[in-house]
């Protein structure tokens, strides 16, 4: 078993706990570690539901260098995938360096133990907010980097630019995986989306908000240069997300990645926004949902939709369901989460 021991780093988040199943399907022993500060030991117990097995967990906090070392002396890995950072456009603007703690730091020790325990295979989760606002749609991987619009995005900036100046000179590879914008949940309703707190991301929003936890849903600009003035963006199944480190992981443990660093956009090629997606989930539930418009966030770009043909030529990936599918586990997941 210890031959396919992968770590999964925020392995109890959303993206992460979607992969773990993917993970525990294709045959390998996903090794989770989290340190419960943005998410809850229950889903642990469904994530072993959905499994049908007791998982390998351990609690811990990747910001204390003796308790990493010692993760490394009780395991071999034989691959990583990275998810543990904090997330929020929006937080990050007021917490910028708790945001560059936590990102950057912790992703130069993982590389740094990882390079001395000869764990070769390194798959980073990035995020489309590393092309600011881009020039053109859809967005190709050889966008350049605009000046991010908020230090999450430019965490993301330099961790990608930490591991591809790395992997030439080590025993390192590592496949970069750009998420757009991840929605949905398991089709079982046992594990989704579970922000703690007020929701940054408008789909849980909109799910409350449905179900009566938010009095109503918060759009934050109308004014943006779009066709309804609110903002675009790419919504991909978490599960199509979550399929996808499988391909990578698999890429790199078969040598079929072609350099040290290779970078791959995960979206659907299709912007919706806000008010279609609203829109969207109001059909595909018969929900209707109070919203309300509110001023713009500092850190929101206008617009962003990913070209994804190059994940799916180089690792046969690309999505298989829809954002009305999505929409539609999202808030089966939200009914059973309140029972």
């Amino acid at each position: 078993m210890s031959k396919n021991n992968i770590l999964v780093t925020g392995g109890l988040g959303y993206i992460g706990s979607h992969t773990v199943i993917e993970l525990f399907d294709q045959g390998f022993h996903p090794i989770i570690i989290d340190n419960l500060e943005n998410t809850h030991l229950d889903v642990l117990k469904r994530l072993e539901s959905v499994c049908g097995r007791k998982l390998t967990f351990e609690k811990i906090d990747l910001r204390d260098d003796v308790a990493t070392e010692s993760l490394f002396d009780r395991y071999h890995f034989r691959g990583i995938i990275h998810f543990a950072a904090y997330k929020s456009v929006n937080e990050s603007v007021s917490k910028p360096l708790a945001y560059y703690r936590n990102n950057v730091s912790v992703l130069i020790k993982l590389l740094e133990v990882a390079e001395k325990r000869n764990v070769n295979h390194f798959i980073f989760s990035s995020s489309c907010s590393v092309y600011g606002q881009a020039d053109r749609m859809p967005i190709k991987e050889n966008a350049p980097f605009k000046e991010a619009w908020s230090p999450y995005g430019h965490t993301k900036q330099m961790g990608e630019k930490i591991i591809q100046t790395t992997c030439p000179v080590s025993s390192l590879r590592s496949i970069i995986l750009r998420y757009f914008n991840p929605i949905g949940a398991h089709s079982s309703s046992l594990i989704g989306e579970l922000p703690l707190g007020i929701p940054s991301n408008l789909v849980p929003f909109i799910t409350q908000t449905a179900q009566g936890i938010r009095d109503k849903l918060y759009i934050f600009g109308k004014e943006y240069p779009t066709e309804d003035g609110t903002c675009i963006r790419d919504y991909i199944h978490i599960m199509d997300l979550a399929r996808a480190h499988v391909f990578a992981l698999q890429r790199l443990i078969s040598s079929e990645n072609e350099s040290e660093v290779e970078i791959y956009n995960l979206g659907t090629g299709k912007g919706y926004s806000v008010l279609e997606v609203v829109k969207k989930f109001e059909t595909a539930t018969g929900q209707k949902i109070n919203y309300k418009f509110a001023p713009q966030r500092t850190g929101d770009i206008i617009s962003a939709y990913a070209d994804s043909s190059l994940a799916y030529q180089k690792m046969g990936w690309k999505t298989e369901k829809s954002i009305d599918t999505a929409l539609l586990d999202a808030w089966n997941w939200q009914k059973a989460l309140s029972k």
